[in-house]
């Protein structure tokens, strides 16, 4: 069984370019288009988002990709509008080959310290399930039926594509203090990230600042 941190990965996008193509867009409906110049879209977009007109932020989008335990890839997709997902599947991969190691890989819950008693009692469990996974391909099921004693903090890679629009919904949402701890490992180092990237689409939004520091997620950079 292998066992690793969460992290991100950030498709390539221009910031700056979808933040002038949205004022643009957005500016069909005044047909002030007249008025746009190298950086007025800064000032512009605020005022939309003060005003609460961000269906027009829907014209631009990012695509990620999150590998997080199971748990936290049911939270994601609860996200419906705006939204597309392609997610690694346990009906198809099947963890005994070589291509996976012979193994399961599970995410490290952060919050049950290491060594323990805590983190015994998870890692028991798991590699008890991978055990009895192992055992039921043996017997000739397959992954999908297999798959049935696998634990929610198996890793799984899943693709987001979001429009702005929800993007700022899901930050939100998952970046608050009562979001589930590893979703905020997750989402605050990525909303930092995409903070410093998408001026000003996201300058309004707030997130748990008491979230450790040291329990924040890699956010990488993907290649297209």
């Amino acid at each position: 069984m292998k066992i690793i941190e969460p992290y991100v990965e950030v498709y390539p996008f221009d910031g700056k370019q979808i933040a002038k193509n949205l004022e643009k867009y957005a500016r069909t409906a005044y047909k002030s288009e007249g008025a746009i110049t190298g950086d007025s879209y800064d000032a512009f977009l605020r005022r939309i988002i003060k005003s609460g007109h961000t269906s027009t932020l829907e014209h631009e989008k990012v695509t990620v990709k999150f590998v997080v335990d199971r748990g936290i890839s049911h939270e994601i997709v609860r996200h419906r509008v705006g939204a597309a997902y392609t997610q690694e599947s346990t009906r198809y991969c099947n963890y005994s080959k070589d291509g996976f190691g012979n193994e399961i890989t599970v995410i490290r819950p952060f919050f049950f310290p290491e060594n323990s008693a805590e983190y015994k009692a998870w890692h028991s469990c798991c590699k008890t399930a991978e055990v009895y996974y192992m055992r039921l391909l043996s017997l000739g099921r397959t992954p999908q039926e297999a798959r049935s004693v696998l634990p929610n903090s198996l890793k799984t890679e899943i693709v987001v594509t979001y429009n702005i629009r929800e993007w700022r919904h899901f930050f939100s949402l998952r970046c608050a203090k009562e979001a589930h701890p590893q979703m905020r490992q997750v989402a605050i180092p990525l909303f930092i990230r995409m903070r410093e990237r998408l001026i000003p689409l996201l300058d309004d939004l707030s997130f748990d600042m008491n979230f450790p520091i040291e329990h924040y997620a890699e956010v990488k950079e993907g290649k297209q």
